[in-house]
């Protein structure tokens, strides 16, 4: 280790000049401009020679950033050299020594430090070749985080080298736990790219690539395509739609700079501060940070897009659709029971995945945006509702935002640990898909089971009342739809025992007059319109029935064929439940 890199004086002289810039710019919520992946010469793979670090630090001021973070590959190296060349100028000062060039220096560092908040950190490559962001508060001594690189398994004799491989580490899982435990942030480096946990096509588990990605240390992921729309970008593929993955996630970017500025020839080689997330906050700390991060709140981080119109969340989740995590409100009355309407919505999300509801706005993104005349005496109003019909008590950020010079709620909704939650202290409402239901007996059954393997944890065994899917082949079924996988007649009236392909769920006795829309639909075509495995168009053992567009949406029944012969039929199963072999029939 270079000698002075692990003492802690550099730090509790860096933390002084951070907390300066918390006091400057500590108020009410602003938008800051934040890139928490930026290599320095530390890093063995830097690209600019002769760079200094106070360079660096201009290029950060000139392009406006006011939080950065140092992660050089596997060491602190970086981070502790600029501290220490800036502890040794403040010491040349004190002692009356300093030469004028110094000086100079020693007040360039200052001011800029009182303006960008400068964070440690490191990027760890896990086993596997994945790489992880450690971003820790800037007065953690230097010593506690190279001892953790050390308990991650980088060699003591590699810490200063700043290499991408440092032989065999921890794997991923155990990374992002002592990360987590240390106090530090964990993102996902580059998650869709290179050396990133959530890219196509890895060869591993289908369970070890979603742990992967919703494992409760991880706390954000780093994307490259944040400034994408629609159904094929990673924010898209982890807003909590898809069923194999629930957890909604933080999704940022950051340049992951090897170079000072981006390089002429190749603009993929970005430099300092070219691909920057906006972070809303009450004041730019690594506290505030993290409360982003841990909360439920996705609107306060965007992309940040210099010279072009902010931007417009609200109308990007329009764009998408309702969905089991998202829906829509123009209004929020009494009368018309609307703000009934939001109460359901509220208890439906909290019992399944969590959510966002925006009241003001119709879910139609062509539609001008109706806005709410008075946000306040309605944001008093919903919390007031909330408190007083939903039970047990439930806490749902309500914030305002804007979209297209209209003020609109913005309410997140968690997903509840207490469930189920009631409506006026009867009615339990689940989130099916893109719409609202009154709970049927099975599946409150099956949210009471939820909670007490929740409390029980290993303890207890309660009987599985969750039926797996059926592998044939070594194929799962859809993830989303439905199955019927049973019928009975009852004095001439039809009784189904339906799946929910999406949560596993079984609910029986449901007929053509009590069930909701896709029940309805599959009940239809199961009695009127039964498969003809002649008519399937079949690749192997998978077969499309049919498809349609309904509900907004293209629908897809699909048909396996079992060992014994046996026809599976998954009706209304959309993109989201397509994956794997399934993929054949959305590439047709």
């Amino acid at each position: 280790m270079k000698e002075g890199i692990a003492t802690t004086e550099p730090n509790q002289s860096m933390s002084t000049k951070e907390s300066q810039v918390s006091k400057k710019k500590k108020g009410k919520m602003q938008w800051y401009k934040m890139d928490l992946h930026l290599h320095t010469p530390a890093s063995d793979d830097w690209q600019e020679p002769e760079v200094g670090y106070l360079d660096l630090l201009r290029v950060a001021e000139m392009r406006g950033l006011d939080i950065i973070a140092i992660t050089d590959h596997n060491t602190l190296a970086g981070y502790a050299a600029m501290q220490e060349e800036m502890v040794q100028l403040d010491l040349l000062e004190r002692l009356g020594r300093i030469q004028p060039d110094e000086q100079q220096r020693l007040e360039e560092y200052r001011r800029i430090r009182s303006k960008i908040l400068i964070l440690p950190g490191f990027e760890f490559t896990a086993t596997l070749g994945f790489h992880i962001l450690a971003i820790f508060p800037p007065n953690t001594p230097l010593r506690a985080l190279e001892h953790l690189l050390l308990q991650l398994n980088v060699p003591a004799e590699r810490l200063d080298e700043g290499a991408t491989e440092v032989g065999a580490t921890v794997d991923v899982l155990t990374a992002y736990r002592r990360i987590d435990e240390a106090g530090g942030l964990v993102i996902a480096a580059h998650a869709n790219s290179n050396h990133g946990v959530a890219l196509k096509g890895l060869d591993f588990g289908g369970q070890t690539r979603i742990a992967y990605t919703q494992d409760r240390h991880l706390h954000a992921l780093e994307v490259t395509d944040l400034e994408k729309r629609g159904r094929r970008t990673t924010t898209w593929f982890f807003s909590g739609r898809k069923p194999e993955y629930p957890r909604r996630m933080h999704c940022i970017q950051g340049s992951d700079a090897h170079r000072k500025t981006t390089h002429p020839k190749d603009p993929s080689r970005l430099g300092w501060g070219t691909r920057v997330t906006e972070i809303l906050l009450p004041e730019p700390t690594f506290e505030a940070i993290k409360e982003v991060f841990l909360g439920d709140d996705f609107s306060r981080t965007r992309p940040y897009r210099p010279a072009e119109a902010p931007f417009d969340h609200v109308q990007a989740a329009r764009e998408q659709g309702p969905s089991i995590v998202q829906s829509f409100h123009e209004s929020m009355t009494q009368q018309g029971g609307r703000l009934h309407a939001v109460l359901r919505d509220v208890v439906a999300m909290a019992n399944t995945n969590g959510g966002t509801i925006y009241i003001g706005v119709r879910a139609d993104p062509k539609a001008p945006p109706v806005g709410i005349p008075d946000p306040e005496e309605a944001i008093s109003i919903l919390k007031a509702e909330i408190q007083r019909k939903i039970t047990p008590p439930l806490n749902v950020e309500i914030t305002t935002v804007e979209t297209q010079d209209r003020q609109v709620l913005q309410l997140s909704v968690p997903a509840g640990e207490d469930v189920p939650y009631a409506l006026d202290g009867s009615h339990i409402y689940v989130r099916q898909e893109a719409e609202t239901h009154i709970a049927l007996r099975d599946e409150i059954v099956a949210l009471v089971r939820r909670k007490l393997l929740r409390e029980a944890g290993p303890y207890l065994e309660i009987p599985q009342t969750e039926e797996p899917g059926v592998v044939a082949n070594g194929i799962e079924p859809p993830r989303t739809g439905v199955q019927i996988i049973e019928t009975v007649e009852q004095k001439g009236t039809l009784y189904h025992t339906m799946k929910d392909l999406r949560n596993g769920n079984i609910v029986h006795n449901v007929t053509r007059a009590s069930a909701r829309k896709l029940w309805r639909y599959a009940i239809h075509e199961h009695e009127n319109n039964p498969v003809r495995a002649d008519q399937v168009r079949w690749q192997g053992n998978l077969g499309l029935w049919k498809s349609s567009r309904r509900a907004g949406k293209v629908r897809y029944d699909l048909v396996q064929r079992m060992p014994d012969g046996q026809l599976c039929v998954y009706y209304g199963v959309t993109e989201d439940g397509i994956d794997g072999p399934w993929r054949i029939f959305l590439e047709e």
